[in-house]
């Protein structure tokens, strides 16, 4: 077994051994996700991407998968830089696999220092054990990254039509039969959020005039947000730049409905008053409204379409997830369209 001889089976069996590791292990937890395989082993993770291709991603050949996982490293390491460490080879010989070591190089690993999961702020909403100043933590670490962030150049007309073409995607999709969600309710949401963008598409220019439109995270969940000594955030999208270039007014519409999703909308509306200012926000405009009724939509669509997979697992789950999205998407429109009510006089 050498070189491309190695397959994913080979790297994932040889890398849940303890043995397989350059240092005393005892045990080996393995996680697989949709995109790679994660190995917990004593206070380290070693991350495997797989060899797939998707419509929004590539990491179908060796060296695809080592640009994955450098970029990886260097992009993560903006908001947490003592957890992702190195990227490290597995190299593939006459003896077989190894970690670095000589050899042919079959893949490649991102190594980071683990953390405790009870410290993600996903952990703690769901506990009902966070604090003011925890929140007021997360606003100033965001708040700093926002500010050294890369201003990502944008065309404004491109920037609206980019809009045009996520709603309609969205509304196709979520309309699919095959879901069975409701219609009536897709259709309202897409009605509202075609109107503000048809009616407010100059605040969408003016974001993009402003230099508002960052190199950020791209996905800003709880879940990603660890309450250590100082905040951590990890697992921004790496593999696609133009997913992580984003107002980042937007960013905290998608923090502020997953801590809503959770019971504690209170925590995203603190990080979103916190940083209101810094992020020229001007909640009469209805931005924040519109930016979290699309991450609704977003993640309604993103939910149901596990359904497509071909062996799904869990499917009531997905439908579950995106029929409560849905129903905090219904809720902003009808928000939304009363702000466009009230501006246009009626």
């Amino acid at each position: 077994m050498t070189g491309e001889a190695a397959t994913l089976e080979d790297k994932v069996r040889f890398l849940r051994r303890p043995g397989s590791y350059p240092f005393d292990a005892r045990e080996v937890i393995a996680r697989e996700t949709h995109m790679s395989w994660l190995f917990l082993v004593g206070n380290r993770v070693y991350k495997l991407k797989k060899p797939v291709r998707f419509p929004y991603l590539d990491f179908s050949t060796l060296q695809r998968r080592e640009a994955a996982c450098r970029a990886e490293w260097r992009l993560n390491r903006r908001l947490a830089p003592d957890v992702y460490l190195d990227v490290v080879p597995l190299s593939s010989s006459q003896s077989g696999l190894a970690i670095g070591g000589e050899g042919v190089v079959t893949d490649w690993l991102v190594v980071m220092r683990r953390l405790q999961e009870e410290a993600t702020l996903e952990a703690a909403l769901r506990a009902h054990r966070l604090e003011l100043a925890d929140a007021d933590r997360i606003a100033a670490t965001l708040g700093a990254f926002y500010a050294r962030a890369r201003r990502v150049p944008v065309q404004p007309a491109r920037h609206v039509a980019a809009w045009r073409a996520a709603l309609a995607y969205n509304r196709r999709v979520l309309l699919d039969p095959r879901f069975d969600l409701p219609r009536g309710c897709v259709e309202r949401i897409a009605r509202t959020q075609r109107r503000f963008l048809v009616e407010r598409s100059r605040l969408l220019r003016a974001r993009v005039h402003g230099g508002r439109i960052v190199d950020a995270h791209g996905d800003l969940r709880p879940e990603h947000i660890w309450l250590c000594d100082r905040v951590t955030i990890i697992d921004c999208l790496e593999f696609d730049p133009q997913l992580r270039a984003l107002d980042a007014l937007d960013e905290i519409a998608f923090l502020h409905l997953e801590c809503d999703r959770l019971g504690a909308r209170w925590v995203g509306e603190r990080i979103r008053r916190r940083l209101a200012r810094r992020l020229g926000e001007e909640p009469a405009s209805g931005l924040f409204v519109f930016y979290r009724s699309h991450r609704a939509m977003l993640r309604a669509r993103l939910s149901i379409a596990h359904l497509l997979d071909a062996q799904p697992s869990m499917p009531e789950k997905w439908q579950r997830a995106a029929r409560a999205y849905l129903h905090l998407a219904a809720a902003d429109a009808a928000r939304l369209d009363r702000l466009l009510r009230t501006r246009a006089g009626r």
